[in-house]
């Protein structure tokens, strides 16, 4: 068999009198394409060279007469076919040089696109496919890799090689063992083998690619191209506001319509789909809003009243995590942004959240006073902005009415249910054990051990000025359990008195979302009970849609029994709640190693800058020891302390966190 140079040469040779063969711009699975001079007309053009297997068993009759009706296809964003031939055995056609570059392409340096850049590109694609299809042309392959950017429009190639195999393909081709398609983007007919395919089949292949513009992977991914077929066939597909909650409700409702397993389901026409994406909301559908509250500036004149501030933040982002309408970022990411200089568009791109707050508390004596404005992140228009005035006896009013302003704010609908877990939120209570409260979650979460222990302190103070501090309780089980990493303290001894606190916490408020999760909790990392986790974590997310902790911790409970792809779905919740958790993405990316390789590494590599960021000013946190190894980058995540680069490598935490980069 010739080696690549010969062929090169050969193929050189057989196209001198029309084409100058400059260099190899790529390969795939049907053919390679060369970047070529057109002699006749002095113009760049790219040459695509079918496979020799792939030619011999297609023939040249049968392959060139299917891929001449492309010629006829002139559409704005399809690109067109300059000429096709047969020269010394190879079968090649001849399509415009673009100077741009695929959609493969931006995907692997961006990894997801703004939702307005997405629905672009699909509407552009679908125009060019409604096209064809009137023309009874189906593209059969629509993937990133046939979506060309240029000059800022999507052009849709390779129409001719689709229709050319699907017209030659039996037998004798799945003998060669190629079959047309790409599995990540094949519609379930495709899969099943159904040679009539329709319009149908290349609207679902479109949704795959938006799915993946959106969300940075596509809707299944597996570790085998096999098991992503079966999963194109049996599974659900995961939704979309997992991982990009902005996306608009109408959009999502298009997408899942076009991913439907049957045919039937879906949109008739590439039109219908592209309109659906751009439809109004369905009169009555909840829009899903997504906000990340800033931690509130301590303007006090006291810098020890910090706490009061963080504290406050964090019960802000509590009373609107209640509200189902609302993605809420978690406190732990929010927090990683105290004293950013991101402006509003960058934090909001970040966290693909649509809405921004960011305030100020100032505390002098018994006066108190919050001042607060919310901000558009895609437009930076400030919607809103209040101040907020009382005593510390007013406190629990204060943000009741805070919390319900910005619910105003956003035009959020409250259920009753839901305006009701607000008032209790917010519920009088004792101002002096809410200090020592709020107190006692600013070391707890500092993650020391000397924190820790003085946030057991302050808590414990708390239920004893106040018995009846559920809160609280809950606060105690979980410094008890944080206690246990990185050996501070025996499990044998803090998971007792952890099981112990909470118990107590449901038994005064059995609708606490934060004692349901340390339940889960204990039965997870202590009994491992993973059934009994899996109830309580549950329970948390019904009575708490945005809990982050009780999403990621779900998600470890079903890897603890294989379900891999639920553990997945549950940790893009989480991701999607706590984006800027290195813990969370470390995990999200053991998932997806163990769903597909490929993927597992892609998303490694795009958050090891953020691990290396984050791990690196995070003293003290002990985590349950992880590994992950893949093609060369290696990560075990430990005692976290400091940030240490050795050439390639960097330790994080005194060797704990070793990342090494070829």
């Amino acid at each position: 068999m010739p080696d690549k140079a010969e062929h090169i040469d050969r193929l050189k040779t057989a196209l001198a009198d029309r084409y100058r063969i400059e260099r190899e711009l790529g390969h795939g699975g049907m053919a390679t394409v060369y970047l070529a001079e057109d002699l006749r007309h002095e113009r760049n053009v790219a040459v695509k060279v079918l496979r020799p297997e792939l030619a011999a068993v297609l023939g040249a009759e049968r392959f060139l007469r299917e891929i001449t009706v492309t010629a006829n296809l002139h559409h704005p964003h399809i690109l067109p076919l300059h000429d096709s031939g047969e020269v010394d055995s190879f079968l090649y056609y001849v399509m415009p040089f673009v100077e741009g570059e695929s959609l493969r392409e931006k995907l692997n340096r961006e990894k997801q696109l703004a939702i307005g850049e997405s629905l672009e590109i699909a509407k552009a694609v679908a125009s060019a496919l409604d096209y064809a299809h009137r023309h009874e042309v189906i593209h059969r392959d629509i993937k990133p890799e046939n979506i060309l950017l240029h000059d800022g429009q999507a052009l849709v190639a390779d129409f001719g090689i689709a229709l050319g195999v699907s017209a030659a393909q039996g037998k004798r081709l799945t003998e060669t063992g190629l079959s047309l398609g790409t599995p990540e983007y094949m519609s379930p007919e495709q899969v099943a083998g159904e040679r009539e395919l329709d319009a149908r089949s290349d609207i679902y292949s479109l949704a795959c690619v938006l799915y993946e513009m959106l969300a940075g992977y596509p809707p299944f991914t597996a570790s085998t191209a096999q098991a992503v077929l079966a999963r194109h066939v049996t599974d659900p597909v995961p939704p979309i506001t997992t991982v990009r909650s902005s996306v608009p409700a109408a959009t999502v409702a298009a997408l899942n319509k076009a991913l439907e397993k049957a045919p039937a389901d879906r949109f008739d026409t590439a039109k219908a789909f592209a309109e659906g994406l751009f439809a109004e909301a369905v009169a009555g559908e909840p829009e899903i809003k997504s906000i990340v509250v800033l931690p509130f500036a301590n303007l006090s004149p006291d810098p020890e009243n910090e706490y009061f501030a963080d504290g406050l933040t964090e019960e802000i982002i509590t009373d609107l995590s209640q509200i189902r309408s609302l993605l809420v970022i978690s406190r732990n990411s929010a927090m990683q942004l105290k004293s950013t200089t991101k402006d509003t568009k960058t934090i909001g791109r970040d966290l693909n959240v649509r809405y921004v707050l960011e305030g100020t508390v100032r505390k002098a004596g018994d006066r108190l006073r919050i001042a607060a404005q919310l901000i558009d992140a895609e437009t930076d228009a400030h919607l809103w902005a209040d101040k907020f005035t009382g005593t510390l006896e007013d406190v629990f009013d204060l943000q009741e009415d805070f919390s319900r302003s910005i619910v105003d704010a956003l035009q959020v609908e409250l259920s009753p249910a839901e305006s009701r877990k607000i008032a209790e939120h917010a519920a009088a209570g004792s101002v002096a054990a809410y200090d020592l409260y709020l107190l006692g979650r600013h070391h707890m979460n500092q993650v020391t051990k000397q924190s820790l222990n003085t946030a057991v302190e302050y808590f414990s103070r708390a239920v004893e000025l106040q018995p009846d501090f559920a809160k609280a309780y809950a606060g105690l089980a979980d410094s008890y359990m944080l206690l246990t990493q990185g050996s501070a303290e025996p499990p044998s001894e803090m998971f007792p008195k952890a099981r112990a606190a909470t118990l107590r916490a449901l038994e005064i408020d059995a609708l606490l979302e934060e004692a349901h999760t340390s339940l889960g909790g204990i039965r997870l990392f202590f009994d491992w009970d993973f059934d009994g986790a899996e109830a309580a974590l549950r329970r948390a997310i019904e009575l708490n849609p945005n809990y982050g902790q009780a999403h990621h911790w779900l998600a470890i409970s079903f890897f603890g029994r294989g379900r891999h792809d639920e553990a997945l779905d549950a940790m893009k919740r989480a991701l999607a709640l706590d984006p800027l958790s290195p813990y969370v993405n470390l995990n999200v990316s053991w998932a997806r190693y163990e769903r597909g390789r490929e993927f597992g590494l892609q998303h490694l590599k795009r958050h090891l800058a953020l691990v290396l960021e984050v791990l690196g000013e995070i003293d003290g946190r002990h985590p349950t020891a992880t590994e992950l190894a893949l093609d060369g980058v290696a990560v075990a995540q430990g005692g976290l302390q400091t940030v240490k680069r050795v050439g390639h490598r960097v330790l994080i935490g005194r060797g704990h966190v070793t990342v090494q980069i070829p």
